[in-house]
């Protein structure tokens, strides 16, 4: 008996030594394939107030996506976000949107140009992001998250392209007047059916520019009717698998079906709430005492989500700057939660990566954060923490081959066919 004891204490020993020299080549084969691939992050929001001469990316501040996170984490290309709230479909609207918006562009200018151009660039095609990957910097590029601030001037569709614009949504939360949202699911109420005599028009528009279209937001059957009037691919920007998580910005297997169909690549989106509601309903409800407790000792009132899309963007930015602030004061506190509470995770992201390959093939699929938007999961909840992604997806048996198509690969292949579109559009 007592020999068999031995052997089996053995063989646990040898078992546990194995499984510790496995999980380091994993990490080791993970940290060789993530320093040769480009990673690409398709959706981290900005606020212009952290791009200027005294606060900027350079500074690791306590924004999820900067230089020095992009860089301990090996992310090599941000797209940052032209992001505008749905408001009034009026004149008064419209001028504030286009001036918020050309703000952001021009932050997104000034820390290529003026701020950091020799650590970042900007890349308006798939050969200026090898380009200046291969020099050793790091790449920022433009999307624009609802077309709110074009208002009803399609001409600001090439002059959003002219300032770097490469991809852009027709909508956000709200029916904009190009198309329907999907958050039009709650009350099922619709302004356009779909798309509007106007955002028909944008498609092409933007087909004819090169500016990829977005479908992160739009609703349903505005999307279906996108994927018919379009010459060139789609993308979703920041949308997962609606048949792991039942929620309105994600994609079913009909839409899915779609980019298979037309060449286009889902970026899935590392958003807790859109990987596994019943995981983020429990996590976030135990998280909200502990940052209630923390907000009360700052002297800071945390808003219901509903008054926050009331406020101005310039209060929406400094809310959650300063909300940023409460929780990073409650780290120590939610690291012991975590204990208890198991939250949305890294390997809850790859699943929804596993499905939408097995679903619609490795050659549609990408990776997205939505950092600084309300993204971030345990295990990627910033820049520096990027890696995680590529040792998880080294378990789960992908190749380097594989892995480059999904941090990136993919979505310039889709960049490079609808500039290719372009193209031949602007010839006839």
């Amino acid at each position: 008996m007592r020999f068999k004891i031995i052997g089996i204490l053995l063989f646990l020993g040898s078992f546990m030594a194995n499984s510790q020299n496995t999980d380091s080549e994993i990490i080791e084969k993970a940290k060789r394939i993530h320093e040769k691939v480009i990673t690409i992050d398709t959706h981290n929001d900005i606020n212009v107030n952290n791009f200027t001469a005294t606060k900027n990316y350079t500074m690791d501040l306590g924004t999820q996506v900067n230089l020095p996170k992009m860089e301990a984490g090996g992310l090599d290309v941000t797209w940052l976000i032209v992001y505008t709230g749905q408001g009034e479909l009026n004149e008064e609207g419209y001028a504030a949107a286009y001036e918020n918006a050309i703000q952001k562009f021009d932050a997104i200018h000034r820390l290529t140009e003026e701020i950091a151009p020799e650590k970042i660039g900007l890349a308006t095609n798939s050969d200026e992001v090898r380009k200046l990957v291969s020099e050793g910097k790091k790449v920022a590029m433009i999307g624009v998250e609802n077309a709110y601030p074009v208002a009803e001037d399609l001409s600001r569709i090439k002059e959003f392209y002219d300032r770097g614009a490469r991809y852009m949504s027709l909508s956000h939360n709200g029916h904009s007047q190009f198309c329907d949202s999907n958050t039009g699911e709650e009350n099922n109420e619709w302004l356009h059916g779909g798309l509007s005599e106007l955002g028909k028009k944008a498609v092409a528009e933007m087909n004819k520019w090169g500016i990829m279209i977005d479908v992160s937001h739009p609703s349903k059957e505005a999307i279906k009717q996108m994927f018919e009037l379009s010459k060139a691919p789609l993308i979703a920007s920041h949308s997962s698998a609606r048949a792991l998580c039942d929620h309105s910005r994600n994609l079913d297997d009909e839409l899915l079906a779609l980019f298979m169909k037309h060449g286009g690549v889902v970026q899935t989106v590392a958003f807790s709430a859109y990987l596994n509601t019943e995981k983020h309903n429990a996590f976030e409800e135990a998280s909200k005492e502990i940052f209630e407790k923390k907000a009360q000792e700052m002297n800071f009132e945390i808003l219901p989500r509903e008054s926050i899309s009331e406020l101005s963007e310039e209060d929406q930015d400094e809310y959650y700057e300063e909300y940023r602030e409460v929780r990073q004061s409650s780290a120590s506190e939610i690291v012991e939660l975590k204990k208890e509470i198991d939250p949305v995770d890294v390997s809850d992201f790859v699943d929804h990566i596993d499905y939408l390959v097995q679903k619609i093939g490795i050659d549609h699929v990408g990776i997205s954060s939505d950092f600084d938007g309300g993204g971030g999961i345990d295990g990627w909840d910033d820049a520096s923490e990027t890696l995680n992604v590529t040792v998880e997806l080294v378990k789960r048996g992908y190749s380097e081959q594989e892995i480059a198509k999904l941090w990136g690969e993919n979505l310039l292949r889709v960049l490079d066919e609808v500039q290719e579109v372009s193209r031949k559009m602007q010839k006839s």
